[in-house]
């Protein structure tokens, strides 16, 4: 196996309670194969400070600048979504390994546009949830036969975001045009847990409601309008052939948020459950059968950040899994990681689910 220490430049890595600096950072610090060499924001001012706080030896107030260093191997591109495609291009351009978070575009067109773009450049779609290890232990029991022909399965994901306030700096998830909203997030990962473990869903019927369309914000007094859904009820087909029945609530109070995901099968029964406010892509999970398994392997990251350590605490566990993935890929030249390929899968998977719900007529999903 190559040795080599691949160097990442994380694009968003700010100190003030970013995702990437809670996640992303103390993920990276737990890699043999990767290191954080470089960090990008917009201002000069917070690109020091984050370089200074986070141990990065380079830093840039021009993310497109860190895009460009030939000294950089891996792009991670962690800042809202709809700043994702030009910054995606730019280092897909460049020939380097990208790791975007989801969704990879704020529109289809913009996912298909590069994952068509990606060739055969490592790509890393951030639909961390699949990688945990209590997630890939179930999908071995499933895949076993121990539990028998599946006979159902069913899915309650409930989180605190998308409910009647919010701090004006994550407004834009109420937004539509931002293409970061409660289908493409929330919903988005809920549904690429159920496929990592039941395989791909083929058919969906669906409902949305918009439960809160007039928002609070809480720091400013002024009054939003949400323009997309914050509730889903959702039947799904698997290639397993175990159908699905979901709920994906938003707006539940922080200390009753929850993920449960239970399956059925004529000789057995496993459940997932993880109890992260955010949702079930944040934190770990936790592993029960009626049938004997092997222990999930540990996490190779603690979840413990160097910022915003009560409000993401945990955020680094699934991201972390995620570029152990990327770091074997890179160092045996495999590309077993999922990328954009399945980000643009993802995205399709939604864009059906809200057809469902806008039509009230089943829809099919290609393979």
């Amino acid at each position: 196996m190559n040795d080599k220490k691949f160097r990442v430049g994380v694009i968003g890595a700010d100190i003030a309670a970013s995702w990437a600096g809670a996640s992303h950072i103390p993920a990276l610090a737990t890699q043999p194969h990767l290191r954080l060499a470089a960090v990008a924001t917009r201002r000069e001012e917070s690109a020091k400070a984050a370089a200074d706080a986070f141990g990065a030896e380079r830093w840039y107030a021009d993310p497109y600048a860190m895009i460009e260093d030939a000294s950089i191997d891996v792009v991670t591109v962690a800042v809202k979504v709809p700043a994702h495609r030009e910054l995606v291009l730019a280092a897909l351009r460049a020939g380097k390994a990208v790791y975007s978070e989801s969704p990879l575009g704020a529109t289809l067109a913009e996912t298909e546009e590069m994952a068509a773009a990606a060739g055969s450049l490592h790509t890393v779609i951030g639909l961390q949830g699949r990688h945990n290890p209590a997630v890939r232990r179930a999908a071995e029991i499933v895949a076993s036969g121990r539990l028998g022909r599946l006979m159902s399965a069913r899915v309650i994901a409930t989180t605190f975001g998308y409910g009647p306030q919010s701090p004006k700096a994550y407004d834009y998830f109420n937004k539509a045009a931002s293409g970061a909203s409660f289908m493409t997030i929330t919903t988005g990962h809920v549904v690429d847990v159920i496929e990592a473990v039941l395989g791909a869903i083929t058919q969906v019927d669906a409902r949305t409601e918009l439960l809160w369309p007039e928002i609070d914000i809480v720091d400013t007094g002024e009054t939003s309008l949400r323009d997309i859904p914050d509730h889903l009820d959702l039947i799904a087909k698997t290639a397993s052939g175990a159908p699905v029945s979901v709920q994906v609530l938003a707006g539940v109070p922080a200390d009753q948020a929850n993920f449960t995901f239970e399956i059925r099968g004529a000789s057995g029964w496993l459940k997932l459950t993880g109890s992260h406010f955010a949702g079930v892509q944040v934190g770990d999970l936790a592993l029960g059968s009626s049938v004997d398994f092997e222990a999930p392997d540990a996490p190779v990251a603690s979840g413990v950040g160097p910022t915003a350590a009560d409000f993401w605490a945990g955020a680094s566990i699934n991201v972390g899994e995620v570029y152990a993935s990327l770091g074997r890929d890179l160092a045996e030249d495999t590309r077993l990681t999922p990328g954009f390929a399945h980000a643009l899968h993802n995205s399709r998977l939604v864009a059906a689910i809200e057809k469902a719900a806008e039509t009230g007529q089943r829809q099919h999903i290609p393979s």
